[in-house]
């Protein structure tokens, strides 16, 4: 943990500056509970041509509820790090969840890797985006390092395994078809 301080100590020291600051806090509310990937779910789902790719980030987005929040979380109990370093003055308002793994990275990655894996054109800003949104959370020091990219492991590996759960459904459902039509 003294490694994970000195780097969220460094960012505080080198990084940190009043002009950098508002605009780190509007960076990481893009990622308050998933709202910004939730929001680009269900614009994505009204058209025809995107459903799958929404239907990919609403797996992901579930998957990272549920193994990162639901179970993860409470399951390994890590305080936060303003909690440790009670010196720190918070940038936004103190999360009340446990540290481990970091949600807004999860998430973000997760939608980020099936973007990226159905839409290089949104694909690549969206893995800019969640990187910054990562970065944030040790800026404002409310997450460690570890818990960061715990959350970015884990999310590149929930969007994926979305793409892939929503592609073979997508193929079972295509055979169906095919196999109910008559032949001619």
């Amino acid at each position: 943990m003294e490694f994970e301080f000195f780097i969220l100590d460094w960012i505080q020291t080198h990084l940190r500056h009043p002009i950098l600051d508002p605009i780190i806090v509007f960076i990481t509310t893009l990622g308050n509970a998933g709202i910004l990937w939730i929001g680009l779910t269900i614009l994505l789902a009204v058209r025809k041509s995107t459903r799958k790719t929404a239907a990919a980030l609403a797996v992901a987005l579930g998957l990272c509820l549920l193994c990162g929040n639901l179970l993860l979380k409470p399951l390994i109990g890590r305080i936060r790090p303003f909690n440790v370093q009670d010196a720190i003055t918070l940038l936004i308002a103190a999360p009340l969840d446990y540290s481990f793994p970091s949600g807004h990275t999860m998430s973000s990655f997760a939608a980020a890797m099936v973007l990226l894996l159905t839409d290089r054109r949104m694909g690549i800003p969206a893995m800019l985006l969640a990187g910054l949104i990562a970065f944030s959370r040790m800026y404002l020091y409310v997450h460690y390092p570890t818990d960061v990219l715990a959350g970015l492991l884990m999310g590149c590996l929930f969007g994926w395994l979305a793409v892939r759960i929503v592609q073979k459904l997508h193929a079972r459902r295509f055979q169906g078809n095919q196999q109910e039509k008559p032949h001619r």
